[in-house]
């Protein structure tokens, strides 16, 4: 008689699922010790932090995107293409909905998948706080498919006003979000207007209106005021109109309400305000989430009610023994998903389980081409940081993609990837223009 393998299902390919079902398909995959399976509901994998890079069209996401039913076979995992609805932990199933072509025609009838152990890494989706009109008149920069979108309507609107613009008109933007997705964004704006101006679109800086709107005392809350101010320079350096201070209120057509009773005029407006978890893990399963949905976790990133249930990355929340909460950021799911690989195999072996210490590496944001800012580390203490900017902290800045890189494809296939991406800075466009 054969023996039955331990079943681990991971839902969620972001950075920390990804990585995880990798790395787990090293070890236990491939000595076929468990049957992993890992659940998306696309079929490609982009690294999130790339997806401002990906709206603007600095980024062609054909090129870095990752196949999971490729990298699947590659890694010793199994893919299976689905959204998660419910979860029947008393059976410990998961239900994946049905899959509908686009003219609403049953291609995957809804399945259920067993498990042994589930991990639960959704990622996070923009907030918008219920604010009216955000959902219709907004766009979001949550996953690839609105990025995209976004591309597409910034092209249509600069094409439409270097076709049919008055001499000093303006084209203007609007992002709602003082964060990271939202600076680097604002900054990667002025960097396409020079590449399409150099490809004779009728447009420069010059006719470029960015407004950056950020409700807290100053941008990037989640970073050093150093850092927070130097970057707020820089932007201002750029032509960048930064409000702080501000609430908005409403959306409509044209523009954006806020609560000191202004109106802010705009063609494009983007929404990179705040996060949280998916909402249909409100309805929590028999287990405990927080007010945005955030499933609860102990130390050792399993969930408080039930042991058989991890969740890593920005759909977890984890208290630290300080009382803070581990920040929703890239380098956290990277370390939740190496410690929860670790506490997965000592689950398998009876071994007693360790508890995640969140690391701080630092923060750094890129401004484009322009200009690159942070902070790193210096050692073990938490309050001593080294300020970093310009070409080091660029270098820097690459470095995290190419940690993710390594963690999914190995050091040599990684190097490849990087002679393929110089090769096509030189025989294809710095800007993607369909």
């Amino acid at each position: 008689m054969g023996i039955t393998l331990k079943k681990i299902v991971i839902i969620g390919g972001g950075a920390g699922g990804l990585e995880l079902a990798t790395s787990l398909g090293h070890k236990l995959g491939r000595r076929q010790q468990a049957d992993i399976t890992l659940v998306d509901r696309n079929h490609s994998h982009l690294w999130k932090p790339l997806l401002h890079e990906v709206a603007v069209g600095s980024l062609d996401e054909s090129i870095d995107a990752l196949s999971y039913m490729a990298h699947a076979r590659s890694h010793n995992y199994q893919f299976q293409l689905g959204t998660m609805h419910d979860i029947d932990r008393e059976n410990k199933n998961i239900l994946l909905d049905k899959i509908l072509d686009s003219r609403g025609e049953l291609l995957v009838p809804a399945r259920r998948l067993y498990y042994d152990i589930l991990v639960v890494a959704l990622g996070s989706m923009s907030n918008d706080f219920g604010t009216e009109g955000v959902k219709e008149y907004c766009i979001f920069l949550d996953n690839l498919r609105q990025a995209q979108h976004f591309h597409k309507e910034m092209l249509n609107l600069f094409l439409k006003f270097s076709t049919q613009g008055k001499i000093g008109a303006k084209v203007n933007i609007v992002i709602v979000g003082g964060g990271a997705t939202g600076v680097e964004l604002s900054a990667e704006l002025h960097n396409a207007v020079q590449q399409l101006h150099s490809y004779g679109f009728g447009l420069d800086n010059q006719a470029l209106n960015v407004t950056l709107i950020e409700a807290g005392e100053r941008i990037l809350p989640a970073m050093s005021s150093r850092i927070s101010v130097a970057v707020h320079q820089e932007l201002t350096k750029l032509g960048v109109r930064v409000i702080t201070k501000t609430i908005v209120t409403s959306a409509d057509a044209g523009g954006l309400h806020t609560k000191d009773g202004k109106y802010i005029q705009a063609e494009l407006m983007v929404w990179a305000a705040g996060i949280k978890a998916p909402d249909f893990m409100h309805n929590n399963f028999g287990l405990e989430v927080n007010h945005i949905n955030q499933l609860v976790v102990k130390p050792t990133l399993q969930s408080t009610l039930d042991p058989v249930i991890f969740a890593i990355g920005d759909c977890a929340s984890c208290s630290m023994p300080d009382g803070s909460v581990v920040p929703p950021r890239a380098q956290a799911a990277h370390q939740m998903a190496s410690h929860v690989h670790g506490n997965i195999i000592a689950m398998l072996r009876d071994r007693p389980l360790k508890a995640y210490l969140y690391k701080d590496h630092g923060s750094l944001i890129s401004l484009s081409c322009f200009n690159t800012v942070g902070s790193l580390m210096m050692g073990n203490q938490m309050c001593s940081s080294m300020m970093i900017k310009g070409r080091i902290a660029r270098m820097v800045y690459t470095a995290l993609y190419r940690m993710h890189q390594i963690s999914l494809h190995g050091y040599i296939k990684t190097g490849l990837i990087m002679l393929v991406g110089r090769i096509n800075r030189v025989i294809r466009p710095h800007l993607k223009l369909y």
